[in-house]
């Protein structure tokens, strides 16, 4: 894999990451909606308008969705001068605009965004103290592959606390993807009466059984007869280990405690689910990770298996019409059960999901698309990194290739098959080619989030028990309105605004390049009306993750905000004609279709736009440009 490092944003601190996640937060759920910010001459300005507060910090580069690049401390307007705030004092007014917008107090805030500060500090220390990446001659692909799960230091930047967590400072030190962490499995035999496991298909089960097979080979103590191996997360098991009903089930010998052993596992960016370059095996954690605990709810167990039986034939069907793309079967799980104890159920519960040579072709590497999306070069899958001193033809070539086999999938499954498959940024591995990084195949994984619509699956929902059928469904409007989000706000939008960091100018053609593909699906599942609305340009749905977090909901019930599509052409249009009026040209007009002049043709003026558009902090904004946030005003 390609290493080197090429003009990027420079690693941010902890202190501006959490100020500008809280930023990001504000302008897309409050100030933005509320028309109280406004982007001109290089910097964003926001009103706090119920305490009083205007707030402004430094653009590195804005947005034509509104998900501007930040750079240096944030200021208040304080008698008429701007003065510096820090990451708590800003906190502390977004808590005292929220409590006076909606009425409610929420005491546990400043204490997780405290958290989250914590958490990324933690994570830039870690990164500081691990040795240097091997040169890319001697980079394996599963290294590459688990450098990008790893990489994640300050998480998601629309999320107010992206890295809040509970737990000691130092489990997470052993623990964390983030700490480059790498442990063996804590082992329990259980009497064969007392496991609970489902699989769909023979041999599914395997992936457990041989971890004890692996101790056998280490000299350690293998499963007697009669007792089946159950894999714990250690961290997991030492919360565990004095619960009643356990400590009387091991007194009793129904389990056995076989101590730690075997092949070390990584944990990947979820934290809870580990990879030993084989499987992936998903644990419960009752650890808090932002918004909840981390655990396999009973109906998950089940779920995670009926959802790989009934998804067999939709996934074999989009695998044949559109090559690259895979989805990731989760086919078992194994629990014990010691008379009903749910908290033990679900806190031992291991589901099992497919290894990536399951899935993935011969000869790719795998990356996590949050790696390659990511804000800063935190491993070298980001796209500076992976796509190192190329132009802008070879960036639009790549995205363009990319899109074709991200989005026809996910557009398939709604529409053909009642599908709501999940393609946030975490939940996407690409493959690419190591030789130059082009996106060769997408897998889709994480059936937790993957939903069915009901009047698509009447039949298959009717014979799973309701505790588990519930759960699987979304209604027509909230499914799409959870792929929209998922594939275009959460995954596109950052994509396109990690490629746009590379090639300012760059952006309107890369937004046209999403509407060519948007119009091309559209066509051929006979113009839907909701995806006709969508390239029409309709307001986008926008996870509240501040005002979720705020009203102390779970995240299952979070609600979406609106916000201004860049789908528009006419908005496309004048957004290409801005950037070649400020000396930042985009790549070629854009027509009332939507297509980029030139049929991917980039300009020689965009080749020196992007060549001068990087500064040692990254692409700038220029000081004449006077560009609004969507909804806002001057």
């Amino acid at each position: 894999m390609p290493m080197t490092s090429s003009p990027a944003a420079t690693m941010a601190s902890a202190d501006h990451a959490t100020a500008h996640t809280l930023l990001n937060c504000l302008l897309r759920e409050v100030s933005g909606p509320e028309r109280q910010s406004v982007v001109a001459d290089g910097w964003l300005r926001l009103r706090l308008p119920r305490c009083g507060v205007l707030l402004r910090v430094g653009l590195r580069r804005a947005s034509l969705i509104g998900a501007h690049r930040f750079t240096g401390p944030v200021s208040e307007q304080r008698d008429g001068a701007w003065a510096e705030v820090s990451w708590r004092e800003l906190a502390e007014r977004v808590q005292r605009e929220l409590q006076l917008r909606t009425g409610v107090r929420n005491d546990e805030f400043l204490d997780q965004v405290a958290s989250s500060h914590a958490g990324m500090t933690a994570a830039l220390e870690a990164k500081g103290e691990r040795s240097a990446p091997p040169a890319a001659a001697d980079t394996t692909a599963h290294d590459a592959y688990l450098a990008s799960e790893q990489s994640l230091l300050f998480g998601h930047r629309f999320h107010p606390t992206p890295k809040a967590r509970t737990g000691s400072a130092d489990s997470w030190s052993r623990f964390a993807p983030e700490a480059g962490a790498r442990f063996p499995l804590h082992h329990l035999a259980v009497r064969q009466e007392y496991v609970r496991e489902e699989s769909a298909r023979p041999g599914a089960l395997a992936a457990l059984d041989r971890q004890g097979g692996q101790r056998g080979q280490d000299g350690q103590g293998a499963v007697p007869e009669g007792f089946r191996l159950l894999p714990a997360h250690p961290w997991q098991y030492a919360m565990l280990r004095e619960h009643r009903v356990l400590r009387a089930a091991l007194a009793r010998g129904e389990v056995l405690d076989l101590g730690p052993g075997g092949a070390e596992f990584a944990p990947t960016a979820s934290v809870r689910t580990l990879y030993d370059g084989r499987d992936f095996l998903k644990f419960s954690l009752n650890v808090r990770i932002t918004n909840c605990l981390r655990k396999n709810a009973d109906y998950e167990l089940s779920g995670a298996v009926a959802l790989t039986r009934l998804l067999e034939p939709v996934a074999a069907d989009l695998a044949a019409r559109f090559p690259g793309c895979e989805l990731l079967r989760e086919p078992a799980y194994r629990t014990l059960d010691l008379g009903g104890e749910r908290q033990l159920i679900e806190g031992f519960g291991v589901i099992v999901r497919e290894g990536l040579a399951a899935r993935l072709r011969p000869g790719l590497t795998a990356l996590l698309a949050a790696a390659v999306a990511d804000e800063y070069p935190t491993s070298g899958a980001q796209i500076s990194r992976l796509l190192p001193d190329v132009g802008p033809d070879r960036l639009s070539a790549w995205w363009r290739a990319y899109l074709d086999l991200l989005v026809p999938p996910v557009l398939a499954a709604y529409f053909d098959h009642g599908v709501v498959l999940e393609p946030h940024l975490q939940n996407v591995v690409i493959g690419v080619d190591p030789a130059d990084g082009t996106p060769r195949q997408v897998l889709f994984r994480d059936l937790e989030g993957t939903k069915l619509v009901p009047e698509h699956h009447a039949a298959a929902l009717a014979a799973l028990p309701e505790a588990v059928a519930r759960p699987l469904t979304y209604e027509r409007e909230r499914g799409w309105d959870r792929v929209v989000y998922c594939l275009l706000v959460n995954h596109v939008a950052e994509m396109v605004a990690a490629l746009a960091d590379r090639c300012p100018g760059l952006e309107p053609a890369l937004w046209s390049a999403v509407r060519r593909v948007l119009c091309e699906r559209s066509a051929a599942h006979d113009h839907p009306p909701a995806l006709r609305a969508l390239v029409a340009g309709v307001p986008l749905p926008a996870k509240a993750n501040l005002l979720t977090r705020w009203a102390r909901r779970a995240d299952r019930h979070a609600g979406y905000v609106r916000i201004a599509s860049p789908l528009a052409s006419e908005l496309l249009s004048e957004a290409a004609h801005v950037s070649e009026a400020t000396h930042v040209p985009g790549a070629g007009r854009v027509s009332e279709a939507g297509r980029v002049s030139g049929a991917g043709h980039v300009s020689e003026e965009a080749v020196h736009a992007c060549e001068a558009g990087h500064g040692p902090e990254g692409p700038h904004v220029s000081e004449s440009a006077h560009v609004i946030h969507p909804g806002s005003s001057r």
